[in-house]
């Protein structure tokens, strides 16, 4: 893009191909009939919604990482969307139509030689869309849950490269992080850039050695064929179903990706949307899903790297012949503070959950997921899937019998501490979820050697035994399969948690209503300090 002649070329196609889109707005050009006709113009399309059919056309631009500065290019990459979407929503997306007849008076179904290619979409209300919600205050905990459900299954379905591919490596990592860079300082004048961008510039040279572990996960087949844009405009909820869209068809290399970076980018845009904790209760509920949790040690990494993608992308909206001031940025200055953020605000801890079955203890610990910005370990979970079960199914087990037998719960119980060591290690916070009844249990949890230092803190939960009885009888769907029999043996077979453990870990008693504002900001306040 440094030559003037290709410069003015991309110009000059801009022209021709926007006068053409200014064009089509008359009935006449469809060849079905239209409700209404309404344009939205992102920075590399226009889409053209008529009620029941959405057009996508492709903008004339070379941005380095994306090319479409010629015909057949859009053709191509037309057919390469309408390929790779069908992936995640073959009803959504139909044809790619061939636009006939000249730029003053194109036809979508006319003669001659195609001028220029759109493709065909059913056309779904706007209201769906998962941004829409976000704007909205409609998003809730169950769409967070449905969401982070269905990202896990694609991506374990999703494609692994060919023997031999490059995609994924750290050159390729690398690369698309110093682009960002870049870009954003080309497209933003030095005079208005915050002191933000700095620090992540020199927070990216600090931390090179991360990427000491991209080309490990890529070896053990964490590289897939992923969406690549994947935040929540380009998703939507349609008949209760997640569905994803317009995902990366101009440049393999950024669909090509770990799948923790595209988790990290759902998570950075809830966050960015104004909803940090429903972007914890999405990567917390990714993880036990997935239970990649090695991927935690460069989910960081991609959270920054997520959060300039959209930087750059708002820097690129702004128009090279506007007059810029700082406001015009201010987009993009948000996400370089969200990306700062990431890089500075870091501190490990642990928090033990404690109390019987029905006490609320799983209640509370969803609840400091995103109060706090941690990741749970449900022993529920955890136990299930050492032996291959869904977590919602029911083992037929007797109590202290198959996944319930004593060395069926010490391996779960250490399998949690290998995961919690994990989580430290990349210094962000983790809640163990069990009933933790037995202070040995809860003494090898407390005693963790951890590669930070770790604050520690044992949230105990109790209520009176009616209520634990009730709860436990209403329970449906839920991960433990405790019942009134277990109950009762719990009752008989817990231990206090000691002088020694209260020495060790700061203890926070919460009743049966759950935590209040002050008990959350007294966790918070032991977890920082």
């Amino acid at each position: 893009m440094n030559n003037p002649d290709t410069a003015q070329n991309c110009t000059a196609a801009f022209e021709r191909t926007a006068s053409l889109v200014r064009a089509l707005d008359n009935p006449l050009a469809f060849g079905h009939p239209l409700r209404y006709l309404r344009l939205i113009e992102t920075h590399i399309s226009w889409i053209i919604l008529t009620g029941n059919y959405a057009y996508k056309i492709k903008k004339p631009a070379n941005f380095g990482f994306l090319d479409f500065s010629t015909l057949e290019r859009r053709r191509h990459f037309c057919h390469e969307e309408l390929r790779l979407n069908r992936r995640f929503a073959p009803q959504i997306y139909l044809d790619v139509i061939e636009i006939r007849g000249t730029t003053d008076a194109p036809r979508l179904h006319g003669d001659g030689d195609p001028i220029d290619y759109a493709l065909q979409m059913v056309e779904f209300p706007q209201t769906c869309l998962f941004s829409h919600h976000a704007a909205a205050g409609t998003l809730t905990a169950t769409m967070i849950d449905a969401i982070a459900d269905h990202v896990n299954e694609l991506h374990a379905n999703a494609d692994k490269p060919l023997q031999g591919s490059a995609f994924g490596n750290v050159q390729s990592v690398r690369r698309w992080s110093e682009e960002n860079i870049t870009q954003i300082a080309a497209a933003v004048p030095a005079s208005f850039m915050p002191e933000s961008f700095a620090r992540l510039q020199h927070w990216y040279q600090a931390n090179e050695y991360l990427l000491d572990q991209v080309e490990r996960r890529r070896q053990d087949g964490h590289v897939r064929d992923c969406h690549g844009d994947l935040h929540l405009d380009n998703m939507a909820l349609i008949d209760n179903e997640v569905m994803p869209f317009d995902c990366i068809e101009f440049n393999p290399e950024l669909r090509w990706i770990d799948t923790i970076s595209e988790a990290a980018f759902v998570a950075m845009d809830l966050q960015a949307r104004g909803y940090a904790g429903f972007g914890w209760r999405f990567i917390s509920r990714y993880f036990e899903n997935s239970t990649d949790y090695e991927a935690i040690g460069l989910l960081r990494y991609y959270l920054i790297y997520r959060a300039l993608v959209r930087a750059k992308v708002e820097a690129l909206r702004v128009s090279p012949a506007a007059n810029p001031t700082a406001k015009i940025f201010a987009a993009a200055f948000t996400y370089l503070d969200l990306a700062d953020q990431w890089s500075t605000n870091q501190h490990a801890g642990m928090i033990i959950m404690h109390g019987l079955s029905g006490s609320g203890k799983s209640t509370v610990a969803a609840q400091l997921v995103e109060a706090l910005g941690a990741i749970r370990i449900r022993s529920d979970v955890v136990r299930k899937q050492l032996h291959g079960l869904a977590p919602d199914s029911n083992s037929q087990s007797a109590p202290s019998r198959g996944i319930y037998s004593n060395d069926a719960t010490e391996l779960t119980y250490d399998r949690m501490r290998e995961i919690a060591a994990t989580i430290i290690a990349a210094n962000f916070c983790v809640i163990l979820d069990a009933t933790f009844l037995q202070e040995t249990d809860r003494r090898k949890m407390l005693e963790l050697e951890t590669a930070l230092p770790c604050a520690r803190v044992i949230v105990n939960c109790e209520a009176p035994e009616a209520i634990l009885r009730e709860r436990i009888i209403a329970r449906e769907n839920d991960p433990s399969e405790a019942n009134l029999q277990v109950l009762e043996r719990q009752i008989q077979a817990r231990q206090p948690i000691s002088i020694e453990e209260s020495g060790m870990a700061t203890v926070v008693n919460i009743g049966a209503d759950g935590p209040g504002n002050a008990q959350i900001e007294q966790i918070r306040a032991l977890l920082i300090n």
